[in-house]
């Protein structure tokens, strides 16, 4: 049994993002897998705190309030990062970047992702771009997300459906979210669209999947892009840019019943995965 350490800004029952829904379902496989995990926002972690858990292994997730006297406590212990977009650059965002390559003055916490046993990304895409910019041997490409298997059991459900002949399109005020973008393509195209949007996970798959297809252009890189994948599973046709992190594994071809059996895999393939560092 190990004892984990597991920090993050914010945790699913605060925010309904892809990344902390992501990370609870990893806090719940490691759980179930027999690890003692103690959660912790990185606004309350202390120097303190971590020379009393010396020995657990930590896992950083979303770190923008750690502060930097917890990142140098953390430099000999033993931690990943599991990234969720890209904190080592100061603008966060690799788009505004020759061929995602940022110039030295905008690499930050470049120690920090250094020390770490293994900086842990959602995809190929995800990677190569952490690579190209702190040029480090200790990146790890996951090649997925995690989704409990109730959310996978409701997206093979409506992958089964009969579909609108519609496009769906995220309504999202999140400006690198680009809804703008989205509806002028479809304006464009004369195609039909519906903006999509619920505080309520279930309903929110509901109305993306109703539709035949999904549009997507977003202004910053997703390092994976759950919502891509979801529409994918749910058997859908996707209209996106170059931004899109899933389209750079493997697995990216397949949709509906295929694709969830693959994802529904990464819930023992990503645990193991970490599991080998702990």
């Amino acid at each position: 049994m190990n004892n984990v350490v597991f920090i993050a800004d914010f945790f699913a029952n605060e925010i309904l993002g892809g990344g902390e829904l992501n990370n609870q379902e990893l806090i719940e496989i490691l759980k179930d897998r027999g690890h003692e995990v103690l959660q912790i926002k990185s606004s309350f972690v202390t120097p303190d705190f971590i020379e009393e858990n010396s020995n657990s292994f930590f896992i950083i997730a979303n770190f923008v309030m750690l502060s930097e006297g917890c990142k140098h406590a953390l430099s000999n212990k033993k931690y990943v990062i599991y990234e969720h977009d890209h904190k080592y650059l100061a603008h966060r965002n690799p788009a505004r970047c020759k061929h995602f390559k940022c110039s030295e003055q905008y690499i930050i916490n470049r120690d920090f992702y250094r020390s770490a046993k293994a900086v842990l990304c959602q995809s190929r895409f995800h990677s190569d771009i952490v690579n190209e910019n702190l040029n480090t041997d200790n990146v790890l490409n996951l090649g997925g997300n995690l989704w409990p298997l109730s959310s996978l059991s409701k997206m093979r459900e409506i992958a089964n459906k009969e579909k609108q002949n519609k496009c769906s399109i995220l309504d999202s005020n999140i400006s690198h979210k680009n809804t703008i973008g989205a509806i002028q393509y479809c304006k464009s195209k004369g195609y039909k669209y519906e903006l999509v949007k619920s505080n309520s996970y279930y309903e929110f798959l509901d109305k993306l999947g109703a539709n035949e297809k999904f549009c997507f252009f977003p202004k910053t890189p997703e390092t994976l892009s759950r919502v891509v994948v979801e529409a994918r599973m749910m058997n859908m046709s996707i209209v996106i840019n170059k931004l899109i992190g899933a389209k750079s594994e493997p697995w990216f071809s397949l949709k509906g019943n295929e694709l969830i059996d693959i994802i529904e895999h990464k819930r023992v393939e990503i645990p193991e995965k970490i599991e080998c560092l702990l």
